[in-house]
């Protein structure tokens, strides 16, 4: 016996990869429901072999369902998000709007599992940021090991997690750039992306961060641990899909970048590339379709007393969003609904 699983925002880019995962790793489905806007409603979209047809979210009834997988941003997820809960239909929701709640859990599967039973609270679960699931699937890990004290992160992220139309954007003006006749301006970035980098990602804050950074900052502490203290710098970068980071962290006792090395092989999610020669390493590129956040550029930070730098790159739209809602509906299916 299998789920009867919901999809919302099937015909976004994180909705169809949800399906996309969902099939690929065969995950227990009795039924299936696609669901979008009105404007996108009859619209199909592929679930393994199989063709949806989207269903109108706002008439849909989510009585009997067992879980939802919410891609339809913070707005939409207000007001179905709620409807779903009530009918005893559990949300999983890739939104920012209950990251920040102290009675919903927020959770990547290989650091925080156990979180999974707070679900209850509300009948809903929220996913993290694209740009802090794949930082922390490799920092806890080694704060199991050594304690984080402070981490500096600087993001290079892609125009995928803007949605459709930034890859859209990038695709057009990377164009109109070997097309002197054809202009087009910035939309749905502040600046030229194509052939830029932006560094701006979100609205600024009145401590002049913006709030991805700040997303980066409280969510590591609700996931890993309050006590960890956190800077970022978010950059948005004229690549399709795969974010990059660099990250230096200083720990509380010393760690070796060999034991770190070994730590982050043997940790779950994780591949680490890691030669000291010209291309050891991972690229955005590289990783776009894998479900691994991939680690490289392991090294001893020697201007502190107990520090580490790597590089960390994973798929946003796998590890970042869709698997990762996905590995959320399947340990909440383990753990909890015991169904599959």
């Amino acid at each position: 016996m299998g789920y009867r699983v919901v999809v919302a925002g099937a015909t976004g880019n994180v909705g169809r990869e949800m399906l996309n995962i969902l099939a690929e790793r065969q995950f227990p489905v009795d039924e299936i429901a696609a669901l979008a806007s009105r404007r996108s409603l009859g619209t199909e979209v592929s679930f393994g072999d199989k063709t949806l047809t989207t269903q109108d979210i706002d008439t849909f009834d989510f009585t009997g369902w067992d879980m939802a997988l919410f891609a339809i941003g913070s707005d939409a997820t207000k007001v179905y998000a709620p409807k779903a809960a009530a009918a005893g239909c559990v949300v999983i929701d890739n939104s920012s709007l209950y990251r920040y709640d102290p009675d919903i859990p927020l959770i990547v599967p290989e650091c925080n599992p156990q979180a999974i039973h707070d679900y209850k609270n509300k009948n809903i679960i929220a996913n993290p940021n694209c740009s802090t699931a794949q930082m922390v699937v490799a920092l806890k890990p080694l704060h199991d090991r050594a304690k984080i004290k402070r981490v500096v992160v600087s993001t290079y992220q892609s125009v995928s997690g803007a949605g459709k139309d930034g890859m859209d954007e990038l695709w057009d003006q990377t164009k109109a750039v070997y097309n002197p006749t054809t202009d087009v301006p910035p939309n749905k970035f502040q600046k030229q992306i194509a052939f830029n980098v932006i560094p701006q990602i979100d609205v600024f804050m009145e401590d002049g961060s913006t709030k991805e950074e700040w997303k980066m900052v409280v969510e590591t502490k609700k996931i890993i641990d309050p006590s960890i203290k956190v800077t970022a710098t978010c950059v948005r970068v004229p690549v399709f899909v795969g974010h990059s980071e660099a990250v230096n962290i200083e720990f509380e006792e010393f760690l070796d970048e060999d034991e770190a090395r070994d730590i982050l092989r043997e940790a779950p999610g994780i591949m680490v590339i890691d030669k000291r020669e010209p291309g050891g390493y991972v690229s955005p590129i590289e990783c776009a379709g894998d479900f691994a956040t991939f680690i490289s550029r392991i090294r001893q930070d020697s201007t502190v007393e107990n520090g580490i730098n790597l590089w960390c790159v994973s798929d946003n739209l796998r590890k970042g969003a869709a698997l990762n809602a996905v590995q959320i509906a399947e340990l909440l299916g383990r753990e909890v609904l015991k169904k599959g």
